[in-house]
């Protein structure tokens, strides 16, 4: 077996474990829906990171590890580390628009503007129907560019993709809030 597939393997066992143990505390606590169970184990990135670290050592060629190593800096709030990872594994194979999104919003998040606006722009090349890039793409240019029209434009195109549900019905209410001068 790969060691590829042994780290999805055991990553897919912790994500349901951790799933199930949040899901059986929620059930036992209604009263506090909004939080986090208090007994729930908290993710070590640390942990995680170091052994990402020691993997991509060995495989430099392992994209899913570069990958997984990015998911982790993000999660932890290490834009800069994420940034690189993310690099690593788009070298490996740069037509992943998911990867490429998740990157843009660590270009936002250390404020390289354009390049959030550029990787959202080639995730969405990539995948036309990529609601996560145009999102934040309208965040962007809202909120970081003030450049109204694009956002709008962004956001219009979401909700040509997603017309219904949660994630729609916040696209419009920062329509809403971005022409009535709130935002």
């Amino acid at each position: 077996m790969k060691k590829e597939t042994i780290l999805l393997v055991v990553v897919t066992l912790i994500v349901g474990i951790l799933v199930g143990v949040i899901f059986t505390n929620a059930k036992k606590n209604p009263a506090a829906p909004n939080q986090a169970p208090a007994s729930a184990p908290a993710v070590n990135y640390q942990q995680n990171i170091r052994m990402l670290q020691e993997m991509v050592g060995k495989e430099p060629g392992n994209r899913n590890t570069w990958v997984q190593l990015g998911h982790n800096y993000f999660d932890s709030n290490q834009p800069m580390q994420a940034i690189e990872a993310y690099d690593k594994a788009l070298e490996l194979d740069g037509n992943d628009p998911d990867v490429l999104t998740d990157q843009g919003i660590m270009y936002r998040r250390v404020g390289w503007f354009d390049k959030a606006i550029d990787n959202f722009t080639r995730a969405n090349k990539l995948n036309p129907q990529h609601q996560n890039s145009l999102f934040n793409m309208g965040i962007v240019y809202n909120h970081d560019l003030s450049d109204k029209e694009k956002a709008k434009e962004a956001w219009l195109r979401y909700l040509e993709l997603v017309p219904t549900g949660q994630g729609a019905d916040k696209v419009r209410t920062m329509i809403d809030h971005m022409e009535n001068g709130h935002g």
